[in-house]
């Protein structure tokens, strides 16, 4: 049988939101499966998370570059908040992610590209701002998008600077419509997208593993009901069409409106453009999601939880 530890406790903590014992018998039942012990406590209702996320738990700033056709994300961490409001430390990530756009958001090509105004490549660079500001940062991430004819709308929540924030996004429309409108709309999918955390563009486009999960999730949770099979199918499709509503992109109810799906929303702005619209590909960066920040304030909790005191 697999030792529960105090880290798996909090790691399981920090994915679901659920209390310290009942993580502990979660990860019991599921013999440390971490995973497994997820859809354990949703299917007990006792997960506080609708998706699997890490804690946002680094600093630092998400940068974005828009020129034309394409845009760009990246993501460079510090070690405080304090930095990311450092004019050097923001000047830096603006020109990293320029530089992305040219590196096709490969981080280990963008690594190696010259830093503007120096002979270091990019992560050479870092390093020095490193020794010059006094704080750990490095480059963590990077993309980029673009679209053969259309435009790329962006948009960055918590800006601590033009096109620097804590949450940026990026998305990619296709169309022959007018260039300005198109970037226009492009933004306001971008707030959107920033505000709901879609997974996928369509239900097509959805992980299969994704759904699959989901539906032996809910399938659990209904056959507590102790109604029949079929029923229990019959409800499982209605909760996974919602499922959709809420994950799906073009499913998503428009939060700038509150009324029409996304999709409708595209097929509206087409008189407005002077052509169909189709959004090919979106990315959502928030700042530090998935790396583990050290709490020590639970530490005393969780050791309790996990000695069973």
């Amino acid at each position: 049988m697999a030792t529960i530890t105090a880290a798996l406790v909090k790691e399981l903590r920090d994915k679901t939101g659920a209390g310290m014992m009942d993580c502990k018998t979660a990860l019991t039942e599921m013999d440390g499966d971490m995973e497994a012990a997820v859809d354990w406590l949703r299917t007990k209702g006792l997960s506080k998370a609708a998706k699997k996320a890490g804690r946002v738990a680094a600093e630092g700033l998400i940068g974005i570059a828009v020129e034309g056709d394409a845009g760009a994300l990246v993501e460079v961490n510090s070690e405080t908040d304090f930095v990311a409001r450092n004019e050097q430390f923001q000047d830096m990530v603006t020109t990293i992610a320029g530089l992305a756009l040219q590196a096709d958001g490969d981080v280990e090509k963008l690594a190696a590209l010259q830093f503007p105004g120096s002979d270091k490549p990019v992560d050479e660079y870092v390093t020095e701002m490193v020794a010059t500001i006094g704080e750990n940062m490095s480059l963590r991430r990077a993309v980029r998008l673009s679209v053969a004819k259309g435009a790329v709308g962006s948009y960055v929540h918590n800006a601590a600077a033009p096109g620097l924030g804590k949450i940026g996004v990026i998305v990619a429309l296709e169309s022959d419509g007018d260039g300005e409108k198109l970037q226009a709309l492009g933004k306001q999918i971008a707030m959107h997208v920033a505000a709901t955390s879609p997974l996928a563009v369509s239900s097509d486009s959805l992980d299969p593993a994704v759904v699959e999960r989901e539906r032996a999730v809910l399938m659990e949770q209904a056959r507590e009901s102790g109604k029949p099979e079929e029923i229990i199918e019959k409800m499982v499709d209605g909760r996974i069409r919602k499922f959709y509503e809420e994950v799906v992109l073009l499913s998503q109810t428009f939060v700038i409106d509150g009324e029409n799906t996304i999709e409708k929303v595209l097929k509206a702005a087409e008189a407005d453009v002077g052509a169909p619209v189709v959004v090919k590909e979106f990315v959502r960066f928030e700042l530090g999601e998935g790396i583990e920040k050290q709490e020590n304030d639970f530490a005393a909790e969780v050791a309790a939880a996990a000695s069973g005191g």
